[in-house]
């Protein structure tokens, strides 16, 4: 290309003319870096030093270090705590810019970057780094470069201290700290902080996709998505962890990932102080607090805050069931559900408690059992001052004061307490029963139902009682354990004034006041008050003796008489009478012996 005459003392030789001279750069030359230049020798200035290619330039540079006064412009008024900045303000009042390329019509303050924009269209980069070999056109853009390879940063914000290896990072750096955002939309006054965030969003108004990959034909908004798009026709992953060595294809996700390893959570909640790793992770707990859930099921109404949530869900409708165990071939709807269900095969507890080592298969699991160590029960009743760790728990517990049971059934009437008893109990008319096991695909009405059959897979007992040692699956098996402790028996007959420990056996006990026998047998159609009581009578019909003895094999229909053979076995005799201390193996045998003591005639029941 031609260039005009009347800047062409401002253009290099060719390479076969020019001079080359090796110079240091302060703060690079004795890291071993050195730059190769077409100029003349450099002045370097000993206040910030800065080179310049002549002395001339040195001079007018040093009035930037001057201490004069007379740094106020004498257009507007403003001060300068430079005489530089002054000088290139001063500009600013200029109608006409100096400087025009006459390539391009481009305009500019400075003869020194006219001179600079014209190797633009000579194509000429004077300038090497001897590290890698990249060219550039300007001194300061070898400069900049070269702190790649130093690691130089000389650029430190004031206000977080973090350091930049140019001054022009820091600077929109700064806007972080003063929330300013100087490039506004002009279709939807949107504000960023940085122009290209601009430039990226002006095309989600203009739908422009200028970049195209040449395999596929796919377009895109942005040059880097492009490239990124590219990598996965090449399979190429050029950013690696330095921490596990794991490849990605595009960085961010390399910078996503790295915060697993140092553990950072840039992204804070203004309304917990709660911190995340991931920007999208905090956009989605926000909606915690906005009670915004705009992912709605079609089939049900039902609303979510996550869009992963409602797919989920979904499956309930389709019956989906897209992950399959690798062992036993079982299919589930969840790759949660999946991961638990494996543990079952693998027998892995990952949840440990910090207090006691004892380990868990599921998070839920262990967050139960902790509070057997905490013993933590931040709400209490006004009425009787009984505490509980749950505020449901709570709420339930206040309406027995109360005696209100606000939800009815509307086929039998019957009210209960809560919804959600309500909720269950209407599963009783309908049959249904909504909550299968994801092992062996029982089902249940209730949701607790299922939860305690888990513990039979699982055969994990998180609740452990404080006196005896004693472990149970369930909180309300422990409740009732306790009550032999204490000796608490709350549940009282309302005919003979009667306690009991268990409300199950005061619900029993009533029966005999009532004559009430729920529970008949299906061959002779004898009726019992208790399901137990049919149970045992059921075994004189089928003969069936399940309960062995492990000593001589002898079989039982029932498991508390096996339990009383053993003791023949061991010489056991555990049922001591009050009266003589004498001990017997059975407790029949004591009730008998007891009648010796009191004159009673002894009547089999």
């Amino acid at each position: 290309m031609d260039l005009p005459a009347s800047v062409g003392d401002s253009i290099a030789p060719s390479n076969d003319s020019l001079q080359v001279s090796e110079i240091s750069v302060k703060g690079l030359g004795d890291k071993g870096y050195s730059i190769t230049g077409t100029t003349e020798k450099l002045r370097k200035c000993d206040v910030c030093g800065l080179l310049l290619s002549s002395k001339q330039k040195l001079l007018k540079h040093l009035q930037i270090h001057s201490t004069e006064q007379n740094s106020v412009c004498e257009e507007c008024g403003k001060t300068f705590s430079e005489r530089g900045k002054l000088l290139q303000h001063l500009h600013v009042h200029k109608s006409v810019k100096t400087y025009i390329c006459d390539v391009c019509g481009k305009s500019f303050k400075y003869l020194d970057i006219l001179k600079a924009h014209f190797l633009t269209h000579t194509s000429a980069k004077p300038y090497a780094c001897d590290v890698c070999s990249k060219n550039f056109t300007r001194l300061t853009s070898l400069v900049n470069h070269l702190r790649i390879h130093t690691d130089e940063k000389p650029y430190c914000c004031e206000v977080c201290y973090k350091e930049f290896s140019l001054k022009s990072s820091l600077k929109r750096h700064y806007r972080i700290h003063t929330k300013e955002k100087p490039f506004a939309c002009d279709f939807c006054t949107k504000a960023f902080s940085q122009k290209k965030n601009l430039q990226r969003h002006l095309l989600t108004h203009t739908k422009e996709k200028p970049f195209a990959c040449d395999l596929c034909n796919k377009t895109f908004s942005q040059k880097s998505h492009l490239l990124a798009h590219i990598r996965t026709h090449t399979k190429e992953k050029p950013f690696a962890c330095d921490f596990c060595y794991k490849a990605f294809s595009q960085k961010p996700h390399l910078e996503v990932h790295l915060r697993m390893h140092t553990k950072e959570k840039p992204f804070a909640c203004d309304f917990c102080t709660k911190t995340f790793s991931l920007q999208q992770n905090l956009k989605t707990h926000l909606r915690t607090h906005i009670k915004e859930k705009p992912f709605a099921c079609d089939f049900c109404c039902k609303r979510f805050t996550q869009m992963v949530h409602l797919k989920t869900h979904l499956r309930i409708h389709s019956k989906e069931k897209p992950f399959s165990c690798n062992v036993c071939n079982k299919v589930f709807s969840q790759e949660t559900i999946l991961t638990r269900h494996l543990r079952i095969h693998t027998k892995d507890k990952p949840f440990a408690c910090d207090v006691c080592d004892k380990t868990f298969s599921q998070q839920s699991y262990l967050k139960k059992h902790l509070l057997t160590h905490t013993k933590k029960k931040p709400f209490a009743c006004d009425s009787c001052n009984k505490t509980f760790s749950e505020e449901e728990n709570f709420k339930i517990h206040l309406w027995t004061h109360t005696k209100e049971k606000p939800f009815a059934c509307d086929l039998c009437n019957q009210e209960f307490y809560k919804p959600s008893s309500l909720k269950r109990h209407l599963y009783s008319h309908s049959k249904e029963k909504p909550f299968a096991c994801e092992f062996c695909e029982k089902a249940f009405c209730q949701r607790w139902d299922l939860k305690k059959h888990l513990y039979t897979h699982t055969k994990e007992k998180p609740f452990p009682c404080d006196f005896c040692g004693k472990s149970f699956s369930a909180k309300p098996n422990l409740i009732r354990h306790l009550r032999i402790h204490t000796k608490e028996k709350p549940f009282v007959c309302e005919f003979c004034n009667k306690a009991f420990s268990d409300q199950q056996n005061l619900k029993t006990h009533i029966w005999i006041h009532t004559e009430e026998k729920p529970f008949a047998c299906d061959f002779c159609h004898k009726a019992f008050s208790q399901n137990t009581t049919l149970k045992r009578h059921l075994l004189t019909h089928t003969k069936e003796k399940p309960f062995t003895c492990d000593v001589c094999n002898k079989a039982f229909a029932l498991k508390s008489r096996l339990k009383s053979h053993l003791l023949t076995h061991t010489n056991e005799k555990p049922f001591v009478c009050d009266f003589c201390n004498k001990a017997f193996a059975q407790k029949s045998t004591l009730n008998k012996h007891m009648c010796t003591h009191t004159k009673k005639v002894f009547t089999c029941l």
